[in-house]
């Protein structure tokens, strides 16, 4: 799985984006409006903490939260660490994909 090219649709419109990124947080803005956003801590060197998740709604349906919560988790693999993740999102995602359990800080 990865989040490169990720393709959107947008007032009728086929976009391909990729997220843009900040100190603890991936997001997507549109007009320079955010429309989609994750957000997350990291209080030590071990691990991120997702903390909220967010898509406006013209953009829902279309996987980008899913897309969000795997940018956190590919990352956490590329500097070793684990997610808790407190966000109702993303804690179902980690739930239902068994590919997350090697970053999944229980």
């Amino acid at each position: 799985m990865s989040i490169k090219g990720l393709t959107i649709y947008s007032k009728g419109r086929c976009i391909v984006v990729e997220f843009l990124k900040e100190e603890g947080r991936f997001y997507l803005e549109n007009e320079g409006e955010m429309v989609a956003e994750i957000t997350f801590t990291q209080p030590n060197d071990e691990f991120f903490i997702i903390d909220h998740t967010f898509v406006d709604d013209s953009l829902r349906g279309q996987g980008i939260a899913n897309k969000l919560v795997l940018a956190v988790v590919e990352k956490a693999r590329a500097e070793e660490k684990t997610i808790i993740p407190l966000c109702p999102f993303a804690k179902g995602q980690f739930e239902r994909i068994p590919e997350y359990a090697d970053v999944w800080r229980k």
